[in-house]
């Protein structure tokens, strides 16, 4: 998409699993694992994987979840952190909350509510943008009033 050639897309099938929450399982209360885990049912507490986590199309998570990388074909109701990887929502994937991660795909038809942080971000260039921000609005409040409406009129004259 937008002209990137390599595959960046997470493969659910390739992940080593060793932790599978079955489809018709109901855990009230933290879930947490070494390895990799793949959940086709329900969690209703934090998760905190130190692998990969695998949301299933029928799963459903209630809460914060914790993990290296995630794919997302169910439902997720919390803040996902994924700081150093990499967080996918497929198409029939829901995410209510919000994100922290290196990258972030999602899928057409998928659903994201919410914010997402990137932490792949060069600190420099975030402080150079807030910089500008800050030096953008100082000008427009040093202008007098009627300068600033003048301003704001040129710019819905040129739209």
């Amino acid at each position: 998409m937008f002209g990137s050639k390599k595959d960046t897309t997470l493969d659910p099938s390739m992940e080593q699993v060793g932790t599978i929450i079955g489809p018709g399982a109901i855990i009230d209360g933290p879930l947490s694992t070494k390895d990799s885990a793949r959940i086709d049912g329900t969690v209703n507490g934090n998760v905190t994987i130190n692998g990969a986590l695998i949301v299933g199309q029928d799963a459903k998570i209630t809460g914060t979840v914790s993990c290296l990388n995630a794919y997302i074909a169910g439902e997720v109701n919390g803040n996902i952190s994924s700081p150093k990887g990499k967080v996918e929502i497929s198409d029939t994937g829901k995410v209510i909350g919000d994100v922290t991660c290196k990258g972030i795909i999602i899928d057409e038809n998928a659903v994201f509510q919410g914010k997402c942080d990137m932490t792949n971000i060069d600190k420099s260039s975030a402080t150079v943008a807030k910089e500008r921000a800050a030096a953008d609005k100082a000008s427009d409040d040093s202008k007098p009033a009627e300068e600033k409406t003048n301003d704001n009129s040129q710019k819905e004259a040129n739209k």
